[in-house]
């Protein structure tokens, strides 16, 4: 009776990890935003990360997180750094591309609660008296990350509201 029990198991985990490994290894969430402010002041609350304690969704789950700021306090080659609790964990982003009133491409490297690398791009147009913003995050699935993904519908799952949330709070503040 426990031989079958624990060859039961042993076909369920094959199941599993065969199910798991076939997800797939790309991800991309987007998400956008019409906000009534010029594509100049939208693009400075983004490309400046001493901006973002205004609208980022993650800034007031933990208000004793450490951050730091490194290089040039805005565009390309800033770097900003956390360390936080359970829920926004360790990392860092630095700018690799800034184009005025158009475009911040980031490069976010996650250390806690799990390691990973990706790339964040906010794209901003003008649109009627406004703009349009996109907030587009994409990059790779581990093994561990496409078995989360699973249970948590995604990445789009995962992120795509706090997305909602972040350009919500951008709208509020780029409009007063």
């Amino acid at each position: 009776m426990l031989k079958k029990i624990l060859l039961g198991l042993a076909g369920v985990i094959v199941v599993f990890c065969v199910v798991v490994a076939m997800q797939p290894a790309q991800f991309q969430v987007s998400r956008s935003a019409t906000i009534n402010a010029a594509p100049e002041k939208v693009h400075g609350l983004i490309n400046d990360f001493h901006q973002w304690d205004g609208w980022s969704p993650w800034a007031k789950l933990d208000p004793s997180m450490k951050t730091t700021y490194e290089g040039p306090p805005s565009g390309s080659g800033a770097i900003y750094k956390w360390v936080g609790n359970d829920q926004v964990g360790e990392g860092m982003m630095t700018i690799l591309e800034s184009q005025a009133r158009r475009l911040v491409k980031i490069k976010l490297d996650f250390i806690k609660p799990f390691a990973s690398t990706s790339t964040t791009e906010f794209t901003v147009e003008e649109s009627g008296s406004g703009s349009k913003v996109v907030w587009t995050m994409s990059g790779e699935n581990n093994f561990l990350s496409k078995a989360m993904c699973l249970f948590m519908g995604g990445m789009d799952g995962m992120v795509g509201p706090d997305f909602e949330k972040g350009l919500a709070q951008m709208k509020t503040l780029a409009e007063k």
